[in-house]
């Protein structure tokens, strides 16, 4: 008998547990910081255009993190890596990483958040 109330209280407390666990788990965290600065970038009408293949574009997504899938990014190449898809022909797009902004103007090369909040009005988040 007292083994039963002992194994029903240790069960009890497992389940406690796993439902505290799960509870914790299933809660929608809040957006982190670098989410937020990757939305409003494109919100504010910047591109990122780049290529898979460039190591320069991966260092751009590399500094966002998991946040890089937010980015307003285009693909300029081709699968097979020897062409341009035909938007950044379109808009002449010469090398990677390339940063387009609202108004038009253009940036090269890998940017520090700090230069992409300069060019786009959002706030940065700490590096």
């Amino acid at each position: 008998m007292k083994k039963s109330i002992i194994l029903m209280m240790v069960a009890v407390v497992v389940m406690a547990g796993v439902l505290a666990i799960w509870k914790i788990q299933s809660k929608p965290s809040a957006p982190l910081p670098v989410d937020t600065f990757a939305q409003c970038l494109k919100d504010k009408g910047a591109t990122f255009y780049g290529a898979y293949w460039c190591p320069h574009c991966q260092s751009q997504k590399a500094l966002f993190g998991k946040s890089a899938k937010l980015l307003p990014y285009v693909e300029c190449s081709t699968p097979d890596g020897q062409s341009q898809t035909q938007v950044c022909i379109d808009k002449k797009i010469t090398g990677y990483p390339t940063w387009e902004f609202a108004d038009g103007s253009r940036e090269g090369g890998e940017l520090s958040f700090a230069k992409l909040a300069e060019k786009t009005g959002c706030v940065a988040p700490a590096q």
